[in-house]
């Protein structure tokens, strides 16, 4: 955000002569502490920062919130300050029930919602023809939400769900525990996981304790690529898993400015502190405790290897760089920005809202940033597989793309690139509660059972049936047919006379001819065959 108000207050093209002001504050993912900013906010009862020394020329007022993190806080921030018109912009809320602008007008987003991610994950795994799964999902409005409407959609692919768990990462060890033996009770050898990252944070370790290998395992955007998950899989847990991420994303000039972030250490500057003693594992002296190392505030960040460092958190940076510009194009049209910008507009939160509603505009990276009648961007997604490299450290590799502005039939598109699988198999694995019903049997449902699990009954004697899972069997007709039983076999003999013709000979001949025509499978094993004389 800060690299973002830099480059803007720099800019001579965009609110020129206009400094943008911010204060930051860490909700710490608290439904009660984001409501509890977002009104001293609303009312004006808190200073905003400015990145200069030059004195605000308008009075202290709140023109939009960018943030949070989580969909729950931000259904009740949208709801406190829906009313007040105060536009709150998110880089990383997904529910698709933020969408409902009824419920929550001033909200939008510059990550899509999960109304498309859902449905993209239920038709990855109809792709790999995995029809029997097990899901775990964070039991918040995120997980909640997401894995219904996956659910939904699985149903009409034909994909049943053997269990659907909830987990929060406050949850009492038997909680856990009991998750575990879910998993490990169940036949299902894929696993739907929609959950945050805090949540496999948490759940990585238990699995670990418990040698939970062998499990499939398909990821929402909320884990799929966090490296900090990736190095706590000491047991390979994880390994082969495979699922959906916000694109990969470059912002020239980003990095430089997070490696240098000296100047943001002030004496006031809590967040600065906070932030500095995790990265380095030290103390700064008024806050130094026992024998740990005090920090100098001259450490070299480029040294340090983790999320923060090594850039994979790009993609969500680069949500809340597109949701500040959003902002400023707001203004700089409100403003009537060209040389100058008309300083005596009165602005409000509702037309400000309303401006950035309308907003279109390209970032310096040539990506194109607007939002649908719903406050929701375009929904693309990147498919990544976890596969291992040389030096035991998982590579997140990009190996297909989900469009969901493209024809139905168009919207997942895999690369040609070879996967790898649970226990780094590089064989697909099977995930079916029944194998399919061969020729000569039919589908009988197992009762109390999803419709995915039935038993294959072989068809009675003087029946056939000549479709794999095929749901009934017919009856022969005697006018035309007869059938022969023997162990194993069924022998199906047709009569042909001038009306069947027309079926067996395709195309001509020289008239009626009379024949047979022998039918022949191996009840339970497939085999199929047919035989003209």
């Amino acid at each position: 955000m800060l690299f973002a108000i830099e480059e803007i207050n720099n800019s001579t093209d965009l609110l020129p002569g206009i400094s943008l002001g911010y204060k930051i504050y860490d909700a710490c993912a608290s439904i009660a502490r984001g409501v509890r900013v977002t009104l001293a906010l609303a009312n004006g009862n808190e200073d905003i920062s400015a990145p200069s020394e030059v004195p605000c020329t308008r009075p202290v007022q709140v023109q939009a919130i960018l943030g949070v993190t989580s969909s729950s806080p931000c259904m009740a921030i949208s709801t406190v300050i829906g009313p007040f018109h105060i536009p709150l912009i998110s880089h990383f809320a997904t529910c698709a029930c933020l969408s409902d602008k009824t419920k929550y007008p001033s909200f939008l987003r510059t990550i899509p919602s999960d109304y498309y991610q859902s449905r993209a994950l239920a038709q990855l795994v109809k792709h790999f023809g995995w029809t029997w799964v097990g899901a775990i999902r964070t039991n918040d409005d995120y997980g909640n939400n997401g894995m219904a409407t996956f659910t939904e959609v699985a149903q009409q692919l034909g994909i049943c769900l053997e269990y659907s768990v909830p987990f929060f990462r406050t949850d009492p060890p038997d909680k856990i525990q009991k998750i575990i033996d879910i998993i490990k009770a169940s036949t299902s050898k894929v696993i739907v996981a929609f959950l945050a990252n805090m949540d496999m944070d948490v759940l990585i370790h238990q699995f670990s304790h418990n040698n939970l290998t062998g499990y499939q395992w398909v990821g929402s955007e909320g884990w799929i690529v966090d490296s900090q998950i990736a190095a706590m899989d000491k047991h390979h847990i994880l390994d082969g898993a495979i699922g959906l991420s916000i694109p990969k994303a470059h912002v020239s000039g980003m990095r430089e400015f997070m490696m240098d972030v000296k100047p943001l250490n002030t004496s006031t500057n809590e967040l600065f502190t906070e932030f500095w003693e995790a990265l380095f594992s030290c103390k700064f002296k008024q806050s130094s405790a026992g024998n740990e190392r005090e920090c100098t505030g001259h450490e070299d960040v480029t040294q340090v290897q983790n999320s923060f460092t090594d850039m994979s958190l790009m993609p969500i940076f680069y949500n809340i760089y597109k949701g500040v510009y959003a902002v400023a194009h707001a203004l700089h049209s409100i403003l009537s920005c060209n040389r100058t910008c008309n300083n005596n507009v009165q602005l409000d939160p509702f037309k400000i809202l309303q401006h950035i509603k309308k907003v279109n505009f390209k970032t310096k990276e040539g990506d194109e940033v607007y939002f649908n009648e719903n406050g929701d961007p375009a929904a693309k997604y990147e498919i990544i597989n976890w596969q291992p490299s040389e030096n035991g450290i998982v590579d997140f590799v990009t190996v297909g793309l989900y469009d969901a502005s493209l024809p139905a039939d168009k919207h997942m598109n895999l690369h040609n690139k070879s996967l790898f699988w649970a226990q780094n198999s590089q064989q697909v694995p099977v995930s079916v509660c029944s194998e399919k019903c061969p020729p000569g049997t039919r589908k009988v449902l197992q009762k109390g059972k999803p419709v995915c699990c039935y038993d294959c009954l072989r068809c009675a004697e003087g029946e056939i049936s000549n479709t794999t899972d095929s749901i009934t069997c017919i009856r022969c007709d005697p006018e035309f047919c007869y059938a022969n039983f023997d162990e194993g076999w069924t022998e199906v003999r047709y009569k042909r006379n001038q009306r069947r013709n027309r079926d067996w000979d395709q195309g001509g001949g020289d008239g009626p001819r009379e024949g047979t025509a022998n039918l022949q499978f191996r009840s339970g094993h497939g085999f199929f065959s047919l035989h003209l004389t």
